[in-house]
């Protein structure tokens, strides 16, 4: 029978799984596989498997149980296997791999941070400090038509938000950067200009947090930030 795998772990790391269950409409019980110095936590998979919201959660609940009592290589939702043997397979042949991956995870967590700016106070920042963006914007405001006009301020607009959004987003990371071991940056949605990933350990967590506390108050309140964490190192595995 097909196995889901949840994550990977040492074969020394207490694997409490009490009171958890795993995904799918009728969920089993969750076991672990294990081969030398690894072990998977796996349950059956389901045939007919969707990222609903039960199974996110049931998926980031055996990570974050894990988490409590020592390292993992959480594993993204939706990873099978065609059985207990061909797991066993994989740790053995990238044992190298896992424990190389487990050892630059000890005593790691992932915070996942967000950033946006509200748009009328940027786009207000923006008409004051150039000149060429205010001229245009006064003309067209005392009734000078053509769409030259519009389609030249609209290009500058979009030209300087760019510009102001990658400088804000270098800003914040080289800020936090030394709080943290690895950075992992992915494609901004929505109205966000940042959407990073940081690896914070145990020994930056404090100073991380309060860097990222202090940036909040310095920006002030026409910044939106969401900080995520401490997580499972989805993105650094």
């Amino acid at each position: 029978m097909a196995v889901y795998i949840y994550s990977i772990t040492a074969a020394a790391h207490p694997r409490d799984l009490d009171g958890l269950t795993g995904v799918g409409e009728t969920p089993t019980t969750l076991r672990t596989v294990c081969a030398g110095p690894l072990c998977a936590v796996v349950s059956d998979a389901p045939e007919d498997l969707r990222p609903k919201r039960r199974d996110l959660m049931a998926q980031q609940a055996v990570q974050e149980r894990l988490m409590t009592t020592g390292t993992v290589l959480p594993l993204r939702f939706g990873f099978t296997a065609p059985d207990d043997d061909a797991v066993r397979t994989v740790l053995e042949e990238r044992r190298e791999e896992y424990t190389q991956q487990l050892t630059a995870l000890e005593g790691c967590a992932e915070y996942h941070l967000k950033a946006a700016i509200d748009e009328d106070v940027l786009l207000r920042q923006i008409l004051h400090d150039s000149l060429e963006a205010r001229q245009l914007n006064e003309d067209i405001k005392a009734g000078s038509t053509g769409p030259d006009l519009q389609l030249a301020l609209g290009e500058l607009v979009a030209q300087e938000v760019l510009a102001r959004h990658q400088a804000l987003a270098s800003g914040i990371i080289e800020a936090l950067s030394p709080h943290t071991r690895q950075e992992r940056a992915s494609e901004p949605t929505g109205d966000d200009f940042l959407n990073i990933s940081f690896l914070v350990d145990d020994e930056h967590q404090e100073l991380f947090l309060a860097a990222e506390k202090g940036l909040t108050h310095e920006l002030g309140e026409e910044f939106d930030f969401r900080l995520y964490g401490p997580l499972p190192a989805y993105s650094f595995v």
